[in-house]
């Protein structure tokens, strides 16, 4: 099957063929740092990680940027109120930012440029729109004249007509445009010399460049003029996606993106994230309620990224439940060995595993459809359990498919992989508790004292450790559901 993407430039899925066969060119609208980002935020983030993984598993060299907002009216506002420099406000962020990264495995991209240290290039892109005759200036600022461009708006479809006189894009009231509807460029004259937190000098005078143009700057200094894809979320479709691409066509007489993929909104219970409804969430929050980074990655890639996505904590305690599944299994797998020829009987498990691989392909290659991916993995879950539950015949290629569709798998979604630093992270200490725990509920069931065993069972759970019985005995796993962090217990607890 063909990998395929929904284009909002064409409203339309389509077959993706990158500029450069093998190669893609990826731009992310990255965060603007003025304060910690949140779980929409990285909604996004790791449904794009998810993109990047999937286009390397099928073969592709994929270089990506993504950009950090570090100067824009939000952080300008925060260091003014502080009485501080930019820098004081945005460096703990972007700090916070790469910790919360690492924390739910995402991969490094090629470049995280920041807006400061791209003014120059900015710049160019301005002179070069005012050469080609899309700009005007007032007052040592710069705007950008939409009805100038005869296309603008084709991303959503627009009209420029349609919005009218008096309506007016983004939040430039204080500026003097001939045009409501115009975008600004360059912010330049009184109002941004006095203030002092960020000015540049330019041919217009002292300023600070427009958000939208920041993008555009670092995108084609890391990429050139021509991008694969670009993505974000589906509030940067207007007007930030429209004036960049606007104003990077108008520069460079070449068209921008190819492909533009937006993610849905993240709701949480339901409604939208607010502090004041008590439903908004950063990473470390989370962890702080005993939750682990497994299990958020899971959950924030659980749906599709083009359907709005409710984020509930009973949701985090069931992607927890399916972890345990996927790990179960997996140690079955590494655990069995290959059963003795008999002479031809087929190999279930390798039929399984073949189809499984086939499946989660197919639809990945629908345009990320994550259900039906996850589907296919779950239903090698269950059936190869049974499989492996009744007397049929197993063999060393059998179990070798069936572990590489779950590395194949993981390689592009990457949660057991979280799951193996979450357990690699466990003190000795708390190893040693968790096994002496196991060989006494051991004993216990050996007596026949099943409430011994069982209260054993309850207190593990208490702190994260859920057990496993099966024919190779008993296994424990490191759980993502509530409860107190397993590393923080360092005593045995007297039963």
């Amino acid at each position: 099957m063909t990998l395929r993407f929904h284009n909002t430039l064409s409203r339309t899925l389509e077959p993706f063929e990158p500029r450069e066969p093998g190669r893609v060119r990826i731009y992310t609208c990255g965060p603007t740092v003025y304060d910690r980002a949140h779980i929409g935020n990285f909604r996004t983030f790791v449904w794009e990680d998810l993109l990047r993984r999937y286009l390397k598993f099928r073969g592709y060299e994929v270089e990506q940027v993504m950009n950090l907002t570090d100067v824009d009216d939000r952080t300008i506002g925060a260091a003014a109120d502080r009485g501080t420099s930019l820098a004081e406000i945005t460096e703990p962020v972007i700090a916070h930012f790469h910790e919360d990264w690492e924390t739910l495995g995402l991969e490094p991209v090629e470049h995280n440029p920041r807006a400061t240290e791209h003014v120059p290039q900015m710049i160019d892109i301005v002179r070069a729109l005012e050469a080609n005759g899309y700009t005007y200036e007032v007052d040592g600022s710069v705007y950008f004249a939409i009805d100038r461009l005869s296309d603008y708006g084709r991303l959503v479809n627009l009209d420029p007509a349609d919005l009218g006189r008096t309506e007016r894009v983004e939040g430039d009231e204080e500026y003097t445009k001939e045009n409501p509807r115009d975008f600004v460029l360059w912010k330049g004259g009184e109002r941004e010399v006095e203030g002092a937190v960020a000015t540049w000098d330019s041919p217009w005078g002292p300023g600070r460049p427009g958000w939208h143009l920041e993008c555009s700057a670092m995108a084609i200094e890391y990429l050139g003029p021509e991008l694969d894809i670009h993505t974000g979320g589906v509030d940067n479709i207007f007007p930030h996606h429209t004036n960049e691409m606007a104003q990077s066509e108008a520069a460079t007489k070449r068209p921008f993106a190819k492909y533009w993929l937006h993610a849905e909104h993240l709701l949480v219970d339901g409604a939208k994230m607010s502090k004041s409804l008590g439903n908004f969430y950063t990473i470390p929050s989370l962890l702080e309620r005993g939750y682990r980074p497994s299990a958020i990655r899971y959950l924030l890639l659980s749906a599709h990224y083009r359907k709005q996505l409710n984020f509930t904590l009973e949701g985090l305690v069931n992607a927890a439940r399916a972890l345990d599944r996927l790990e179960e299994f997996r140690q079955r797998l590494e655990e069995r060995n290959a059963d003795p020829e008999d002479g031809g009987e087929p190999d279930r498990l390798l039929d399984l595993s073949a189809s499984a691989r086939d499946a989660f392909v197919a639809a990945m290659d629908d345009d990320l459809n994550v259900s039906d991916a996850l589907g296919s993995i779950f239903t090698l879950v269950r059936d190869g359990n049974r499989l492996l539950d009744e007397s049929s015949p197993v063999s060393d290629a059998g179990l070798k498919a069936a572990r590489e569709v779950l590395r194949d798998f993981d390689s592009v979604f990457g949660i057991m992989a979280l799951r193996d630093r979450e357990r690699a992270a466990l003190p000795a200490s708390v190893e040693q508790w968790v096994a002496a725990r196991v060989a006494e509920r051991e004993d216990a069931r050996g007596r026949r004292d099943w409430d011994r065993a069982d209260a054993i069972r309850d207190e593990l759970e208490e702190h994260g450790i859920v057990l496993e019985d099966g024919p190779e005995g008993t296994r424990w796993l490191v759980s993502g559901a509530v409860g107190p962090d397993p590393a923080a217990v360092s005593q045995p607890v007297d039963g």
